[in-house]
């Protein structure tokens, strides 16, 4: 019996609680794992890891610790920094798409820019690249001008 409407609603409302809960826990945990205090702490980890050493006379077990912990800390944080990062992405996106299209003039293709095509990506860059060298050369004759209004006037 296939699943009715209210059914799919829960679900989707049951996935949107766990993605906000999991946004919410991905920034608070990166707020907190990104300062100097959590590179003290790890540092200090290693360290204690360090100096325990010569007591378990540098044993296979003690160097498991230290590699099975920096791997499931490094394999969780994954997780956590492509979630901030996909977020503020996204964010920066919306906001720079906002301000494209408040300025008059300004062409609405640069605002989907993400989803062009690396080929299409690339004949835009060739054309912001021709037109950075058209401004730069604009720029050096209006120099080039001022220079000689300058010395006609001395």
């Amino acid at each position: 019996m296939p699943p009715n409407n209210k059914q799919k609603s829960e679900e989707r409302d049951f996935l949107c609680r766990i993605r906000d809960i999991f946004r919410h826990f991905a920034r608070k945990s990166s707020a907190v794992l990104g300062t100097a205090w959590a590179f003290i702490g790890a540092l200090i980890i290693i360290a204690v890891w360090g100096l325990t050493g010569p007591v378990f006379h540098y044993s296979d077990t003690w160097q498991l610790i230290i590699n099975t912990g920096t791997t499931i800390v490094t394999f969780l944080m994954v997780f956590l920094i492509q979630n901030t990062q996909n977020r503020d992405a996204k964010a920066m996106h919306l906001k720079l798409d906002e301000l494209i299209r408040a300025i008059e003039g300004a062409r609405n293709r640069l605002v989907d820019l993400e989803n062009l095509s690396d080929e299409e990506l690339k004949q835009l860059e060739e054309q912001f690249t021709r037109l950075r060298n058209k401004a730069s050369e604009r720029t050096s004759e209006i120099e080039e001008i001022e220079e000689e209004k300058e010395a006609r006037l001395r």
